[in-house]
């Protein structure tokens, strides 16, 4: 009887009980759909309800709720003209920063710039197929991200007065840290 149950409990239970990060399943594919360029049309159709924050100059600022498993996180879009002119999302912290910045090195190269200050560390990738994209995770008792944007190389030029969203948000001069 002994044998029976060492059998089971070092056997048969470790493999009945798999876990897996939840963000295993997340495809940076959803991403795409609101890069620079993307048809904001396009957006609403596929997200749904988009909320309207604001317009400045032009340039019109929405929010869309991207959908994982039972959770909901907002990816904010400034557009001009219908087009998608850069993207902010903030990431849920349920996601494992490991995976989710090895999904990034996987899809777009090793990141050309880092910085860590404290327990926190930002990624920039610079110009990877004309647009800047921008990462940042940080650590408590696990790690997790924070948030992701993308930003063109090239501002349409109707957009005199365009502030990327992490400026905005963050109030950070993507001028000289970025």
């Amino acid at each position: 009887m002994f044998f029976g149950l060492a059998f089971v409990f070092n056997y048969i239970a470790p493999s009945l009980a798999v876990i897996t990060p939840p963000n295993y399943n997340f495809s940076l594919d959803t991403f795409a759909d609101f890069a620079p360029g993307a048809d904001l049309e396009g957006l609403k159709t596929k997200y749904g309800k988009s909320f309207f924050m604001n317009e400045d100059g032009g340039i019109k600022t929405y929010k869309f709720y991207v959908s994982h498993i039972r959770y909901k996180f907002p990816v904010i879009v400034q557009t001009t003209n219908g087009k998608v002119i850069d993207f902010f999302a903030l990431l849920p912290t349920y996601f494992l920063h490991d995976v989710f910045h090895q999904s990034l090195i996987n899809r777009i190269g090793k990141q050309d710039r880092y910085k860590k200050i404290e327990e926190n560390a930002l990624y920039i990738w610079n110009s990877k197929n004309g647009i800047k994209h921008i990462y940042s995770g940080t650590c408590t008792i696990t790690c997790f991200p924070l948030y992701y944007s993308q930003i063109p190389d090239q501002i349409p030029p109707q957009t005199n007065n365009f502030k990327p969203l992490i400026e905005q948000y963050l109030k950070i001069e993507t001028k000289g840290v970025l």
